[in-house]
């Protein structure tokens, strides 16, 4: 999930993003859906990109930006070449940017020949006989054929990849794709914390000019030259290490003094948030547990009852649903299911992605009282999906003896567990499920089809197939399928939090969590590949071959990179009439940058056509819910239970 950060991804992640209204104008997206990167869409940014600062240092058939070490000009060796800038030719040296940077990020595709080597470098100067005598650099190589025992991406003699301490998998991490393939090196430089990605997973953070850095460079071979990594400002260089080399792909974005950049929106709604029931009292909840300890209420789920009775059921990460009606000056609500101390407590080591994760109720609630929720499990790595039913003598208490375990998922790790359901306009239940967890998808969960983890799933509640208590619909995608599970409607995701129809065009969004640098937004279709764990977004991940018979990846309808947030919340689209602002847009957030948009989706063109800033103020929002007429709110953590919000002027 993404919900509860550690403190050092707290204090990375505490850079809030530059708020500037920018000119309204239409975004414009890529709407490739293949793994091959089209011609149109190398060295090229997106609407985005641009927005949001970063800029080419390479278009593809100039070298206008670049120039030899030392020299005014670039030499004969470097040559553009099908859209690459190729080191080519014997005696074309080292090339540097004619501009400088100081705090900066920088994205740059390779491709190296076998046994090459070359290297990125920063904060070069030009007052010594070599670039590495002042910069700092990564490796590019082969890591196959190559002869040096510096692999690619690892800071020369300095820094190599690095597990976290809360991983599961302690394996070392080698990300780069062999020779002759494209990898991807993204790199940041700032006086806040230095990282270095290799295709997507981060191999190692520093900071330039603290104790570690210091150490590690009097034990290098660069101790003899007095200014290396000193500059704070310099040019960016790519290295001629003798071998043919290609980049493309090459973009930059300087960080303003405190980190941050600028936001990728077309305006600013300035819209406010307000309690939606500020009178109403949680029953039976209180804020501190049986031990003690505060114990914040956070609603994952807000839905109607659509029966008639104009309520609204909620329920909460630690087992508990509620009912109560929908009116703004409402004080009761009534205990429907209480199941604490029978999910996962989400305050307990290492389970802050586990709890009651989804709530559900049938299409036909009116008449058969039933309704299904997601949980893990107390003591088990497992996710439940059950089906429970209203007593026949209470309408706002469910029977807690009625529960039926529709399917029980094992879970390799605690994490990535999805979680969110949610009933779609054919009267089949979806669900989202997450990776398995850990970190760079170590089961290889994402593209594999004969696991139900990755995938979004698609049952009949009111049949039963094989045994199963549940049904498979015939018009799945992987139905009849040998070694495929039927349950499958999509698959390549990484962690969907949160999946929601379109009541008006029956559209399934769904917002997968990134890792290390991408957040995503999709628009699901049947039998749909969303790329993880071989791509993040529109971008590569890892090393793993494609998994044969697999779909080409679908791109996502809006992505954001990890300085604008770092963890999505997905929302709904806004279908109620109370704030016209919002009408007919996607509600989405970032838990961590407090940041809450609105995206316009035009079906015609199959793109999103503008993103907005819907509040100025920064809110962590959990999730959002829906009532009856398409009002559109959002929750938050609160001890004192004021947790659901909505919109207002």
């Amino acid at each position: 999930m993404h919900l509860f950060l550690s403190a050092a991804q707290r204090s990375l992640a505490s850079l809030s993003s530059v708020r500037r209204a920018l000119p309204l104008a239409v975004l414009a997206f890529s709407t490739v859906s293949s793994g091959t990167v089209l011609a149109d869409d190398v060295n090229a940014l997106s609407e985005a990109e641009q927005r949001s600062g970063w800029k080419l240092l390479f278009d593809g058939e100039s070298t206008d930006a670049w120039r030899n070490y030392q020299k005014d000009s670039i030499s004969d060796g470097w040559k553009v070449q099908d859209g690459a800038l190729v080191r080519s030719e014997k005696g074309a040296g080292d090339i540097i940017t004619k501009e400088e940077f100081d705090a900066f990020e920088l994205l740059v595709d390779y491709k190296i020949s076998p046994g090459g080597n070359s290297g990125v470098m920063f904060h070069v100067t030009e007052d010594n006989p070599r670039p590495w005598h002042s910069g700092p650099e990564i490796q590019v190589q082969d890591n196959i054929d190559g002869h040096d025992p510096q692999k690619a991406g690892w800071l020369y003699q300095l820094y190599q990849p690095q597990v976290p301490s809360w991983s599961t998998e302690k394996s070392p991490v080698d990300a780069s794709r062999p020779a002759g393939q494209w990898n991807q090196i993204y790199v940041r430089i700032a006086p806040q914390g230095c990282e270095v990605c290799l295709n997507g997973v981060r191999y190692y953070t520093f900071k330039i000019g603290g104790k570690d850095w210091k150490n590690r460079v009097a034990a290098s071979k660069f101790a003899k030259f007095d200014g290396f990594g000193k500059a704070g400002k310099g040019h960016i260089c790519l290295q001629d290490h003798g071998n043919l080399v290609s980049y493309r792909n090459i973009k930059v974005r300087r960080l303003a003094e405190d980190g941050s950049v600028p936001q990728p929106i077309d305006g600013q709604l300035g819209l406010k948030g307000e309690l939606a029931f500020p009178n109403l009292k949680w029953d039976q909840w209180e804020p501190v547990d049986d031990n003690g300890r505060i114990r914040p209420l956070r609603i994952l789920e807000l839905t109607p009852s659509r029966d008639g009775t104009n309520r609204l059921f909620a329920a909460s990460q630690y087992g508990a649903i509620w009912t109560f009606e929908n009116k703004s000056d409402v004080t009761k609500s009534h205990l429907v299911l209480d199941k604490r101390g029978k999910v996962a407590d989400w305050q307990s080591p290492g389970g802050n992605e586990e709890g009651m994760l989804g709530l559900a109720l049938h299409p036909e609630f009116k008449d058969n009282q039933k309704f299904y929720v997601y949980y893990t499990h107390p003591t088990e790595t497992k996710s439940i999906v059950s089906e429970f039913t209203m007593k026949s003598d209470d309408p706002n208490v469910a029977d807690p003896a009625s529960e039926r375990i529709l399917l029980e998922l094992d879970q390799p790790y605690k994490n990535h567990n999805g979680g969110s359901i949610e009933f779609g306009p054919d009267g089949y239940l979806y669900i989202g499920l997450g990776d398995g967890g850990d970190r760079n998808d170590p089961k290889a969960n994402g593209q594999d089809r004969s696991t139900l983890l990755g995938s979004i799933l698609r049952i009949d509640v009111d049949d039963t197939t094989d045994g199963k208590p549940y049904g498979i619909p015939t018009d799945n995608p992987f139905v009849g399928n040998d070694g495929l599970h039927a349950e499958t409607y999509a698959y390549g995701m990484r962690n969907p939090w949160r999946i929601a129809f379109d009541r008006q065009t029956g559209d399934l969004w769904v917002a997968d969590v990134g890792q290390e640098l991408w957040e995503e937004v999709n628009l699901v279709t049947k039998g749909g590949n969303y790329g993880w764990s071989n791509r993040e977004g529109t971008n590569p991940f890892g090393n793993r071959d494609t998994v044969a018979g697999t779909s080409a990846p679908i791109d996502p309808v809006w992505q954001y990179d990890h300085r604008i947030g770092r963890s999505i919340t997905g929302g709904r689209v806004y279908n109620s009439s109370r704030v016209g602002e919002l009408s007919g847009k996607y509600l989405y957030a970032d838990y961590v940058t407090g940041k809450i948009w609105a995206l316009t989706y035009d079906h015609d063109s199959g793109k999103a056509t503008a993103n907005e800033e819907v509040v100025p103020d920064s809110i962590p929002v959990l999730a959002f819910g829906e009532d009856e007429s398409g009002e559109v709110y959002y929750m938050t953590n609160s001890p004192r239970g004021e947790c659901i919000y909505r919109f207002a002027k």
